[in-house]
């Protein structure tokens, strides 16, 4: 069983590469652009990371704009820079249908944001939380950011992020 974990991870990353891929390229062909949004596109960012959350049952990836993608690269994660944002696109996992040994991504749940700014962001270490609604940032309010936050604690040592980049 342990030997099929990173076969499966490797299909997750394969079908969600593949999901984003699809939804950036399409999105591209048939809509037109709305107002800019304050962080971008995060359909365009690239990934960071995913991850596998086995007590919620989703597959996630994690995209950065380019500062987090820079800071990724130039080993700069035990501080993250301000100005670093991350998108969590989050899937409910599934079972592919002619594979039921790959966990795979099925229905679209959310994108979630993380936005370092030390300043704007003092009381929850540095970040600020939000999501997506479309192409529309919102952030999260107070209330709803330290309930965020609240479980970032765990990784205090770790600039409150629990993504490890894959890039270096």
């Amino acid at each position: 069983m342990q030997k099929t974990q990173p076969l499966k991870l490797i299909l997750a990353t394969s079908f969600i590469l593949s999901a984003i891929s699809g939804a950036a390229i399409a999105q591209q062909e048939t809509v037109v652009p709305a107002t800019k949004v304050t962080y971008g596109d995060y359909q365009n960012w690239r990934l960071l990371a995913i991850s596998h959350r086995q007590d919620k049952k989703t597959l996630r990836a994690i995209l950065g704009n380019n500062k987090a993608i820079e800071a990724a690269r130039q080993g700069q994660t035990q501080t993250w820079p301000d100005g670093t944002v991350f998108a969590k696109v989050v899937w409910k996992e599934t079972t592919h249908p002619s594979w039921p040994q790959a966990i795979v991504p099925g229905d679209f749940e959310k994108a979630e944001a993380m936005i370092k700014d030390s300043k704007k962001y003092a009381s929850t270490g540095g970040w600020g939380f939000g999501y997506w609604e479309g192409k529309n940032l919102k952030m999260y309010p107070q209330e709803k950011s330290q309930e965020c936050f609240a479980c970032h604690v765990a990784v205090k040592a770790h600039d409150y992020v629990f993504t490890k980049p894959v890039l270096q």
